[in-house]
């Protein structure tokens, strides 16, 4: 259908994208979930990541939800409960998905997760209702991220610093008036090059951002529908050439700044006595091919808390 010319949109609306892979999540059951995990995690590693943050949403349900998050924990993964991503089919509702989650989920995923995560867009949540699960879940001990501005500017990036949330998401459709409130914020910006290429999406204003004060990460975003990469490297191509980063400011974006917006920014993110020993070799004549070489095969060796690691 996407490749016919149907838009995101669309294909949620046609029972696609999120709940395509919501029906197939739910079929895979904890062992198949934690397998998936682990050969993503895998392909990761191989790309240079040594530290990911992943999140659930595509259970939708407390069984498959409180499994995806395990999953994560498994595979040494940092988990988020995105427990607000859609509306399954069994509610009539957001509001009474919310009810749902918020009584029947939080309590158990608060013990697993590190944060909580909500789409808030057209179609999915508004603020109302993004306002309501954040809130619950700040009570309940996590950390706050959005998915925002995707498609249309809903609010997000205001409910963001409202809430002190520690990072939103996406911003592909943020205006001026957005990229000044996170210049002036502590919200982290994360920016998702890879989604939207996939989804032939404007790209986020990410040189606005930067001039603006606001803190930039990169992420793949990986996902089975909008953002099939596993590739930090492809990533930062993406960010030179697209975003208009420079090759400093993409490696930054994906060390440094990613630590901070994980909370980790005291042992991660750096190569400094009393840091992790997370060091990534790369195979090339210069460390601006991780930006330079499109696609290319530039990670020679990982090295994990000291230990090199095995590249499957």
């Amino acid at each position: 259908m996407r490749a016919s010319g149907a838009s995101y949109e669309e294909l949620h609306a046609a029972g696609g994208g999120i709940m395509s892979t919501v029906r197939a999540t739910r079929a895979a059951g904890g062992a198949g979930l934690t397998d998936a995990v682990r050969r993503h995690r895998g392909w990761m590693l191989r790309a240079g990541t040594t530290t990911f943050e992943s999140k659930s949403g595509y259970g939708l349900d407390r069984e498959t939800e409180l499994a995806s998050l395990r999953a994560i924990r498994a595979a040494g993964g940092i988990p988020t409960w995105l427990g607000a991503h859609a509306v399954p089919a069994e509610f009539d509702d957001a509001d009474a998905y919310l009810d749902f989650a918020l009584e029947e989920v939080l309590p158990a995923a608060a013990e697993l997760a590190e944060a909580a995560d909500v789409f808030l867009e057209r179609g999915a949540f508004d603020t109302a209702q993004a306002r309501r699960y954040l809130q619950a879940c700040a009570r309940a001990g996590l950390a706050l991220r959005l998915h925002g501005d995707q498609f249309t500017e809903q609010g997000a990036v205001a409910l963001a610093v409202e809430l002190g949330a520690r990072s939103i998401d996406h911003l592909e459709a943020t205006g001026d008036s957005g990229v000044r409130a996170l210049g002036k914020s502590d919200v982290a910006a994360v920016l998702l090059p890879a989604s939207a290429l996939f989804l032939a999406r404007p790209m986020p204003p990410a040189r606005a951002l930067v001039d603006a004060g606001a803190t930039v990460a990169l992420a793949t975003d990986f996902n089975p529908g909008s953002a099939f990469c596993e590739s930090l490297p492809l990533v930062c191509s993406l960010a030179a050439t697209q975003l208009g980063l420079s090759p400093a400011e993409a490696l930054s974006a994906c060390t440094v700044n990613a630590a901070h917006v994980l909370g980790r920014s005291g042992r991660l993110g750096r190569l400094a006595p009393g840091y992790a020993a997370d060091i990534v070799l790369l195979d090339a004549p210069d460390w601006r091919y991780l930006a330079y070489h499109l696609g290319g095969q530039v990670v020679a060796r990982v090295v994990l808390g000291g230990a090199a690691a095995e590249l499957r």
